[in-house]
């Protein structure tokens, strides 16, 4: 990575930072490694990461056992090129120069893995692109 190319940053919200935006987190890091910086957060985080999410995502090969849910804050926004919301609807704050996406995606909690499984891969799709569109793999 060249020092003249900073890394551009990304955050997940969704409510309770506990299913999709874990999961849009865990395959942004895990498919672009330090091409890209990973946040997420959640406007009301639940006290651990969904246990269906945690199997899902395992099942792909990627571990987010050891996370937590994190709460919203202004500075994690400020600090973001990229926020990608998942239904947590008018409590994001809004910055100037930011890019705002919202994924529309089916909210996983209380949900089991049968029903995670093809939220997890939409948005394995869905990151995919955006690795596509703000850190394509270098050309060798």
């Amino acid at each position: 990575m060249s020092d003249t190319a900073p890394r551009p940053s990304v955050l997940f919200v969704c409510v309770h930072n506990a299913g999709r935006s874990q999961m849009a987190a865990a395959f942004l890091t895990h498919l672009a490694g330090d091409r890209v910086q990973v946040r997420s957060a959640g406007s009301a985080p639940a006290e651990t990461v969904n246990p269906a999410v945690v199997e899902a995502l395992a099942e792909t090969g990627i571990d987010v056992s050891a996370e937590v849910p994190k709460v919203l804050t202004v500075d994690a926004v400020r600090a973001s090129d990229v926020v990608i919301t998942m239904g947590c609807g008018d409590t994001c704050p809004v910055f100037p120069g930011k890019r705002y996406l919202d994924w529309q995606l089916a909210d996983p909690a209380g949900q089991g893995v049968d029903a995670v499984r093809p939220i997890r891969d939409e948005i394995e799709q869905r990151v995919r692109a955006l690795i596509d569109d703000i850190a394509p793999a270098p050309t060798v």
